[in-house]
């Protein structure tokens, strides 16, 4: 399966596109310098430009690809384009192309901003409009909510749920990107909406469960 990873140069998206190609996945690591090139293919991937805020540059970034997992973001820099339009469009996209297998890296308070911390409120709720856009598509998607994301090393075992708070919520962003690998290789999680956390459950174990 040919694979589109949107933000494959970010912290996350790194660990994701090592994962992929692990699994055997032919994947095409969307960035948005070609001085990333050399580095995503390195890592095992085919690189390709897509910035967010650039549409015209996705039906090229789309072609040949069968799943896309979302895993950008703006870092706070440009919420509405990036973080919540980029990945709408992007969804859009993808259905308009064929593509209707649908990833999205989200965060744990984006069905409730308000009860997030204050300063990431404007973030959660990009991520919100983006998650409620696409959970009304008819696209096959799955939306994993993390945790606060820590640099830890990876453990490979996680906790699922709906509902995390507390200083309890936090996740290395290595088994984030080895849970999203996962739930790509369950189609059957296609339609789930769960958050993770730092937990004792492997992650291979946790996804089937869902």
């Amino acid at each position: 399966m040919n694979v589109l990873v949107a933000g494959a140069h970010g912290a996350v998206g790194e660990h994701l596109v090592r994962a992929l190609s692990a699994r055997g996945y032919a994947v095409t690591a969307g960035v948005r310098d070609t001085d990333q090139f050399d580095e995503m293919r390195s890592l095992g991937a085919e690189p390709v430009m897509l910035d967010l805020a650039t549409p015209e540059q996705f039906d090229a970034a789309l072609s040949g690809a069968e799943a896309v997992v979302f895993a950008a973001g703006s870092g706070g820099k440009d919420l509405e384009r990036v973080d919540r339009d980029g990945a709408i469009h992007l969804a859009d996209h993808a259905r308009d192309t064929g593509t209707d297998r649908f990833i999205m890296l989200s965060s744990i308070y984006a069905d409730r901003p308000e009860e997030g911390p204050e300063a990431l409120q404007p973030y959660l709720r990009a991520k919100n409009a983006a998650d409620e856009h696409l959970q009304q598509s008819a696209l096959k998607w799955t939306i994993v909510r993390p945790g606060a994301l820590t640099d830890d090393g990876p453990t490979g075992r996680i906790r699922t749920g709906t509902r995390f708070e507390g200083e309890e919520a936090q996740i290395s962003r290595a088994d984030v990107a080895e849970t999203l690998a996962e739930v790509l290789d369950h189609p059957d999680t296609a339609g789930e909406t769960f958050e993770i956390i730092k937990g004792e459950t492997p992650i291979k174990e946790s996804v089937a469960a869902l």
